[in-house]
C-alpha cells in the first residue's frame, strides 16, 4: 500500500469511439495515509476488500477494449472505494449516508465500524474525490466535442448473496443486472445491451443495483451523453468473495466488447 499509486487512470481509445468504460470500484490500493484512519486490522481489513471490491472488473474492460472494433476509452480507479467510492454524492443526497457508505464509508459491508463515526470526511473528499469527478467531467467533455457525443458504461460486479449494506438487496440478482436512467439510458442503449450480454445468462433491470453513473455537469441536462451501467454476478465469472477469475471472463468480455461496437457504429 503505497501513497504514490495515482488515484486514477484515462486509458484512451480511438479518437473517434464516443465510448469510455468506467472501472470505478475494481482496485484494492489504499495509500498508507488513509489505512491509517481504518479501524480494522490487517486481517479484517482484507476480509473486507474482499467483499466490496469489484474484482477482476478492470481486467474485464481491458480485455474487452482488445476485442473491440474501434478502441473505447478506459476511466479506472486505481484506489480502493473504501478511501473514497467515487459514485456517491459527497453530501446529504446520498441515500447510502443510511449505511455510513457515503463518499467516505464510516462503515463495513456488514455494519461494522470501519471508521470512527465522528471521523471528519472533507480531506480524503479534497484530496480523492473532487479531482477524480474533475477528471471524469473532463474525460466526457472530451468525447463531446471530438465525436459528438459520450456513452459512459459503468463497469460492475456484486456477490451473489445480499450483503447486510444493501439497501435493495431483497430483489432479483440475476447473472447480468443493467442499471439505468430515465434521462440518459436511451432504449436504444438498453436494447444494446440486452443482445449483447443475451449469451451471458438472464438479464434483469435496477435490481439489485440501479442508476448509472454521469458527471453532474451534464446529469439531466446533456442528451448527448449516454450512461448505462453493466452489473455482472460474481460467480458467473470468479470464486467469492475475493477469489481468482474463471473462465466466464472472457464471455462477458466479449459481450462488453460487442456492447461497444453496437454502440460506437
Amino acid at each position: 500500500m503505497t501513497p504514490a499509486a495515482p488515484s486514477f487512470e484515462l486509458l484512451a481509445g480511438a479518437d473517434r469511439s464516443p465510448v469510455i468504460l468506467h472501472v470505478p470500484h475494481s482496485a484494492r490500493e489504499i495509500p498508507a495515509s488513509v489505512r491509517g484512519g481504518i479501524v480494522l486490522d490487517d486481517e479484517g481489513l482484507e476480509r473486507e476488500l474482499d467483499h466490496i471490491t469489484d474484482a477482476h472488473t478492470a481486467e474485464l474492460a481491458a480485455e474487452a477494449v482488445g476485442l473491440s472494433a474501434v478502441a473505447p476509452w478506459r476511466f479506472v480507479n486505481r484506489l480502493s472505494r473504501l478511501v473514497v467510492d467515487p459514485e456517491r454524492f459527497p453530501d446529504e443526497r446520498e441515500e447510502m449516508l443510511a449505511v455510513g457508505m457515503g463518499a467516505v464509508y464510516t462503515r463495513t459491508t456488514h455494519r461494522a465500524a470501519l471508521r470512527p463515526a465522528d471521523a471528519d470526511p472533507e480531506p480524503l473528499i479534497e484530496r480523492y474525490f473532487r479531482p477524480y469527478a474533475r477528471a471524469m467531467t473532463d474525460a466526457v467533455a472530451e468525447r463531446l466535442a471530438v465525436a459528438g457525443r459520450a456513452v459512459v458504461v459503468d463497469v460492475h460486479s456484486y456477490p451473489t448473496a445480499a450483503l447486510p449494506y444493501e439497501l435493495h438487496g431483497e430483489g432479483p440478482r440475476p447473472p447480468v443486472c443493467l442499471g439505468t436512467d430515465s434521462f440518459h439510458t436511451p432504449p436504444a442503449l438498453l436494447a444494446a445491451a440486452r443482445a449483447a450480454f443475451a449469451g451471458c445468462g438472464e438479464i434483469g433491470l435496477d435490481s439489485p443495483f440501479s442508476g448509472t453513473y454521469v458527471p453532474l455537469d451534464f446529469y439531466g441536462k446533456e442528451p448527448r451523453v449516454l450512461a448505462l451501467m453493466v452489473e455482472i454476478r460474481r460467480d458467473t465469472y470468479m470464486t467469492e468473495p475475493g477469489g481468482p477469475a474463471g473462465p466466464g471472463l472472457g464471455r462477458l468480455a466479449a459481450a462488453l466488447a460487442t456492447l461497444v461496437d453496437a454502440v460506437t457504429g
